[in-house]
């Protein structure tokens, strides 16, 4: 493993409590947890030096250990996930570059993470980095829990709401403006983590229950890449089965 300074590592926070699906990461498909497919996926990225699995959780830890993985524990007080991979890149002044990856995502392609972490590496203006996808369905783009965003013609964030962005003053618009949704997956900058998750939280932040919005209201640079796969994230009991579904078939 790279021991140099300016790492880049993949830090993947999960949590065993969630309002809607307690256990998440230990839920089994293929006699393997989900945040073992997670782990898996971000193991082959060939862009990143090191993988490491953050948890509040002993039943987490010890699952994470048993199939190889990097693991830490963190404070039962984070209130996001970008707290705890702080908390965890605090203690590894070699890491020079995070991504955030979501550990209720098993089937995010490596390519995606790679264009994380390239936009954040390469950009000297990009504090954070991360993906859209167009939307294509009218009942997505009116989707609250789906956050849409909207970016400059350098690809760089210029908000993000779980309104639909733009509003269609003037009659539709199709064909001439295309609707983005975002993906949950960040790449920071070392020193753009510490500062976002030391800011307070940002009025347009606790508006929308976003926290990238505390990052924008700050003047921070969010680079966006556009990519065209939709990742099966899992949130609910039906979000698992049909995962579980997938998987079976692969």
């Amino acid at each position: 493993m790279n021991k140099t300074d300016n790492q880049t590592a993949i830090i993947i926070p999960a949590r065993y409590g969630s309002s809607r699906l307690e256990g998440k990461p230990l839920l089994e498909a293929k006699n393997k947890p989900i945040i073992q497919w997670v782990w898996e996926k971000a193991s082959n990225c060939p862009l990143a030096d090191r993988v490491i699995i953050a948890t509040d959780d002993d039943r987490i830890f010890n699952a994470a250990k048993s199939f190889g993985a990097e693991v830490e524990m963190t404070s039962t007080a984070h209130k996001s996930g970008s707290d705890r991979i702080a908390e965890v890149a605090e203690r590894h002044p070699e890491i020079g570059y995070i991504i955030n990856l979501q550990g209720d995502e098993p089937l995010i392609e490596k390519n995606n993470i790679e264009l994380v972490i390239k936009g954040v590496k390469e950009d000297t203006n990009a504090d954070i980095s991360t993906l859209v996808r167009e939307i294509k369905d009218d009942k997505e783009v009116n989707n609250p829990n789906l956050v849409k965003c909207v970016f400059d013609v350098n690809n760089y964030a210029m908000y993000f709401s779980r309104s639909k962005i733009p509003f269609e003053r003037n009659g539709n618009t199709k064909g001439l403006w295309k609707f983005y949704g975002h993906l949950g997956i960040y790449g920071y900058k070392r020193e753009a983590l510490f500062k976002m998750t030391k800011l307070p939280q940002a009025p347009c932040e606790m508006a929308e229950s976003l926290e990238q919005l505390r990052a924008l209201q700050n003047g921070m640079k969010i680079k966006v890449a556009v990519v065209d796969n939709v990742p099966v994230g899992i949130d609910t009991m039906e979000d698992f089965e049909h995962f579980k579904s997938l998987v079976e078939e692969i």
